[in-house]
């Protein structure tokens, strides 16, 4: 008996194994495709730029760019944007994810409140948010505060129904336990709602993280005298469609590598709550 429960369990060891090497390869070969894609389409942009077949004032081609970046990473003048630009990012993260769950968490505690406050929220999540840019420039004043304001119209909305969509699909049977054994709303709140809805409270992470890029870059084309919204338009109007590439391609490194950190953290909170 003891041959066989052993036999078995080395059986069961190696198909692990295997079953986790086969994984580790496709997700290798993932990746190897990404970048031969990634290569594939910078090689084609450059040729297509340097033999003219694109008009090169509007959309350049990589190695101008690069030469650009690397110009202005040399004497230092990109530096003050992407840091700017990044702080805001990260406090219209932060603060649009802990808004958007504190204020779902008030809406389920009140059932009451829920349904006075489901048809405005339909309607705000509806709402295009940039609309909104000009009514927190005056009303916060042309600075910071604004373009975080603008980026948490965007995220705290969202948050909101998603976080709360978490809480009102928690298995009642696992409500009904803790009510049986005279937990109160708080118990329930705190033993069963919250437990259930971390994955889902961690996904909305990623997407406040494209929220988040969103809103401060529409703040800063609207008011920042710094920043990359503000390179954007800077380039714009002096027609350097090298520098308006530029800035766009460093958004999208920050921020592809913000939404890993984020996956990062799923994994991790995913895998301690299995």
């Amino acid at each position: 008996m003891n041959q066989l429960q052993t036999g078995g369990e080395f059986k069961t060891d190696q198909l692990y194994q295997q079953f986790m090497k086969a994984r580790r390869t496709q997700r290798t070969q993932v990746r190897i495709v990404q970048l031969v894609i990634l290569f594939v389409m910078l090689g084609l942009w450059e040729v297509a730029g340097r033999l003219k077949w694109i008009d090169v004032l509007l959309f350049s081609y990589p190695s101008k760019i690069g030469l650009l970046l690397w110009n202005n990473s040399i004497d230092g003048s990109i530096f003050p944007h992407i840091g700017v630009t990044m702080m805001e990012t990260i406090a219209g993260f932060i603060l649009g994810t802990l808004f958007g769950t504190v204020l779902a968490m008030i809406i389920w505690w009140s059932p009451f409140l829920s349904k006075v406050l489901d048809p405005y929220l339909v309607v705000l999540n509806a709402l295009p948010k940039v609309a909104l840019g000009p009514l927190f420039i005056v009303g916060f004043g042309p600075g910071l505060v604004a373009i975080i304001a603008t980026s948490l119209s965007i995220s705290v909305i969202v948050t909101t129904l998603v976080v709360y969509g978490a809480f009102k699909t928690v298995d009642v049977n696992f409500v009904k336990v803790i009510q049986v054994f005279g937990g109160d709303r708080r118990q329930v709140f705190r033993k069963v709602i919250l437990p259930s809805s971390v994955p889902a409270i961690v996904s909305t992470l990623k997407v406040n993280v494209g929220l988040s890029w969103v809103g401060v870059i529409v703040g800063e084309f609207l008011v920042a005298k710094s920043g990359l919204g503000y390179l954007i338009v800077y380039g714009f109007q002096v027609f350097n469609f090298t520098l308006v590439l530029g800035a766009l391609i460093i958004i999208s490194l920050i921020a592809t590598l913000m939404y890993q950190v984020v996956s990062y953290v799923e994994r991790k909170v995913t895998k301690r709550l299995q």
